[in-house]
């Protein structure tokens, strides 16, 4: 019956109502008959059972409105509803507001499954607030389901409820729309140990016909769906009989006897022609407890490619340090990004993410040109330990942080380091459950992010060295200049010493001229005679000396005194002949210039004469 033809309860039954307003709720309508009717029906989960009748409801202490948020298509549906409603009510209050008909909702997220919709909420002892998921059951074949177009189912994100019957345990996994029912049988083995090919499984669609089918188009519910897998019972060995009859022909009557000994049937089985094939886990890509990790990753590098084939990323070989060395740390030029894949063995999605993403030929090339590509293996809790101890070493406590919170359950990943204003950072966390396209897309915007920012780091170190070689230029400018400014205080050092000594030798030679023509005077001055006393008056002569600066000097000589006297009186005076010349007034003759032997009578002095000195 289609949902726009239900009828509730109230509507059927209208001799008495109660009705309930909540503010920003639904409006529910009951009647104290179909209250009656559910109390009766219900099988109530708790030993308090609850007594039909409407004066049991009346005299009740008040009913609580127990709040439902409905997760359905990305959209979040507000539901109030009494804890006296039923499920079937819940169910017709979400069909209004999602225009899904109730027959066709399946509800996931119950604190307590209900087993029947006629379960009264009340009796399944629900918290305040409750969220569930609600997922449209589909048919094949009705038209009137909702239809999503496929490219919106490629991209959703399916929860595969698997329930082992064979271990008596269940796995939530999730798969991308982009997966096949051949990648769950295969990703499933991993964890239970049965292969493909020996596993049954039950609630698939009736829509799945081929193992390659994707989730997308196999009319699985979303966004969870309930499946069961368990090992296939091997069939029964069958018998067959061979009975030998003997030819009437009597060329084969001797045979015929020689084999009455012999037995008259064979049974032969089917499986002796099949050697018996024990499936084995692969060897861990890393051994527990790995103490050297360069040792490790060759270790993780060789069990790779025997596991997953020679097509696979070239990983790098040595420390954590090392890759983020090589790849972040080195100039701009020559910067990679650095691309860390955390393996994890007991994740279903490690088979295809290495066979179909990391073996694809695209993201190989890709990986190559722009990237340090390191793995670790992280299925052993010491290896993880040890991981995290070395990004703590390489990246800090902020850095490392990141990775500690990656989920156990989102592994393998794909950890993209990028150096960014001086630091390694992390770009982004690509997880195992997306398709080769997505992790392209993801691979590609790293690219132009990375080359955008070297080429802000290449323009910054251009930028950079061109401030080292000004800085050079000035300071090589600097130290020319003070190795100019040194020579020439050297030089004018050795200028003022050079004039110092020719001073001083100036002043030594002029101390010893001075010392020779002191002592020159000092013997003239002994040689002198003395001067004639004032009264002799015959033949003496008084000569008065104009010297330079208007002085004048008064001597009395005797009138044949040689000339050389009157000279040498005046060397003693401080005037030699070497520097002064002495001059008569009249006539004007230059007496230095004369014979100093004639003497003054001869030189017609007079009692009373005057020379001048002068300088040469």
């Amino acid at each position: 019956m289609h949902h726009d033809t239900q009828q509730l309860p109230s509507e059927t039954n209208p001799d008495i109502e109660m009705v309930e307003v909540i503010e920003g709720a639904s409006v529910i309508k009951y009647s104290s008959q179909s209250i009656n009717n559910k109390l009766k029906n219900s099988q109530p989960y708790s030993s308090d059972n609850v007594k039909p009748g409407t004066s049991t409801i009346k005299n009740s202490p008040t009913p609580r409105i127990l709040t439902f948020f409905i997760n359905y298509l990305d959209q979040i549906y507000k539901i109030d509803i009494s804890e006296l409603c039923t499920i079937s009510d819940l169910k017709d209050t979400i069909s209004e507001r999602t225009n899904v008909g109730s027959c066709q909702q399946k509800l996931y997220g119950w604190h307590r499954e209900p087993i029947n919709n006629s379960v009264i909420l009340k009796s399944l002892n629900l918290p305040q607030e409750n969220k569930l998921n609600l997922c449209k059951k589909s048919e094949p074949g009705d038209s009137s389901s909702e239809r999503v177009c496929l490219s919106d189912r490629l991209t959703r994100t399916y929860t595969l409820n698997i329930y082992d019957e064979t271990n008596n345990k269940s796995y939530k996994l999730q798969f991308s729309g982009t997966h096949t029912v051949l990648e769950v049988k295969t990703g499933i083995y991993s964890l239970i140990d049965i292969p493909v090919r020996n596993q049954k499984w039950s609630g698939w669609p009736s829509t799945v016909k081929d193992d390659r089918t994707i989730l997308a188009q196999s009319g699985i519910s979303y966004p969870e769906h309930d499946l069961s897998v368990s090992q296939m019972v091997c069939k029964d060995k069958k018998e067959k009989t061979f009975t030998v009859e003997s030819d009437s022909s009597g060329n084969e009557i001797d045979d015929t006897e020689d084999f009455e000994d012999a037995q008259e049937s064979f049974i032969i089985e089917d499986d002796i022609f099949i050697d018996p094939v024990r499936s084995t886990k692969p060897q861990h890509l890393m051994p527990d407890n790995v103490e050297d990790e360069t040792v490790g990753t060759l270790h993780f590098s060789e069990q790779f490619e025997k596991r997953y084939g020679p097509v696979h990323p070239e990983f790098f070989t040595g420390t954590f340090d090392e890759a983020v060395r090589e790849s972040c740390l080195k100039p701009p030029r020559e910067r990679k990004l650095l691309a860390v894949y955390l393996h994890h063995d007991n994740s279903v999605l490690t088979n295809v993410f290495c066979t179909q993403l990391l073996g694809c030929e695209t993201v190989l090339q890709l990986l190559s040109a722009n990237f340090i590509i390191w793995g670790w293996d992280l299925t052993f809790e010491s290896n993880k330990q040890k991981f995290l101890s070395s990004a703590v070493h390489s990246l800090g406590l902020v850095g490392s942080e990141t990775i500690r919170n990656i989920d156990i359950d989102t592994l393998p990943v794909l950890i993209i380091f990028m150096r960014s204003k001086s630091t390694t950072e992390i770009f982004t966390v690509v997880h195992g459950n997306i398709g080769v396209n997505e992790l392209l897309t993801n691979l590609i915007h790293a690219v132009d992010v990375f080359q955008e920012q070297k080429r802000v780091d290449m323009d910054a170190e251009e930028e950079r060295k061109a401030r080292e070689r000004v800085k050079q230029e000035q300071d090589r400018a600097y130290q020319e200049s003070l190795a100019a400014d040194r020579a020439k205080e050297e030089a004018k050092l050795v200028q003022q010493e050079l004039e110092r000594q020719q001073k001083e030798q100036a002043e030594n030679d002029r101390l010893a001229r001075e010392a020779k023509k002191e002592a020159h005077r000092q013997a003239i001055e002994l040689s002198l005679p003395p001067e004639p006393d004032t009264e002799s008056r015959s033949n003496i002569v008084k000569i008065k000396v104009r010297l330079p600066g208007s002085k004048f000097l008064e001597r009395r000589f005797y009138s044949d005194t040689p000339l050389e006297i009157l000279l040498n009186f005046l060397t003693v005076e401080g005037y030699p002949t070497e520097e002064y010349k002495v001059l008569s007034s009249w006539p004007r003759r230059d007496l230095t210039s004369m014979d100093t032997k004639l003497t003054l009578t001869e030189l017609k002095f007079c009692i009373q004469e005057t020379v001048i000195v002068e300088e040469k």
